[in-house]
């Protein structure tokens, strides 16, 4: 059993709401809360499609305690802040952690109980939004566009081939 828990959502958008509506060809704000909201989920299946938390921002991840190395899921991993048991934060030598040049976040327990540790970690792309490379903030404005152009069709379809070929530099896969 794993699991993430995302102990604060994104803070700030990837992109900003008047690129959305500069995009879109919209003035005026009748139609913001939607168009953040479209923001807010282009972003999330960006994050999604490219396994990469774009905004950095602070995870808690469940593992089981052994003593193989575990990846953390929320990358890219910016800090291993604390490793914590049931009871409490872990003694120093009782855990290894390491974060690889790709970003991923490594733990294993020396002394494991098989019982489970808490990982504290931070992951990101970037600090805010202008530091998202520009082609997956382009992604995300096309989709919110497409999702807002689209809205009150049954069948919007999936995300247009230009978003996606937007994003796929970024995409990490996991075997």
């Amino acid at each position: 059993m794993m699991s993430t828990t995302q102990t604060a959502p994104m803070a700030d958008a990837p992109v900003n709401l008047d690129e959305v509506k500069d995009f879109l060809r919209i003035d005026g704000s009748a139609e913001d809360a939607l168009l953040a909201a479209l923001v807010r989920t282009a972003s999330e299946l960006a994050e999604a499609f490219t396994g990469q938390k774009l905004i950095a921002r602070d995870f808690v991840e469940r593992l089981r305690a052994v003593s193989t190395w575990t990846r953390l899921a929320a990358t890219p991993v910016v800090s291993i802040d604390a490793v914590e048991g049931d009871n409490g934060a872990l003694a120093g030598t009782a855990y290894e952690i390491d974060i690889d040049a790709a970003g991923d976040g490594w733990v294993r327990v020396t002394e494991p109980d098989g019982r489970y540790v808490s990982v504290r970690s931070r992951a990101g792309m970037a600090a805010d939004w202008n530091g998202i490379p520009e082609a997956l903030r382009l992604g995300i404005i096309r989709l919110a566009a497409h999702l807002y152009t689209h809205r009150d069709r049954e069948d919007v379809g999936g995300v247009p081939t230009a978003v996606v070929a937007l994003w796929r530099p970024w995409r990490r896969m996991r075997l």
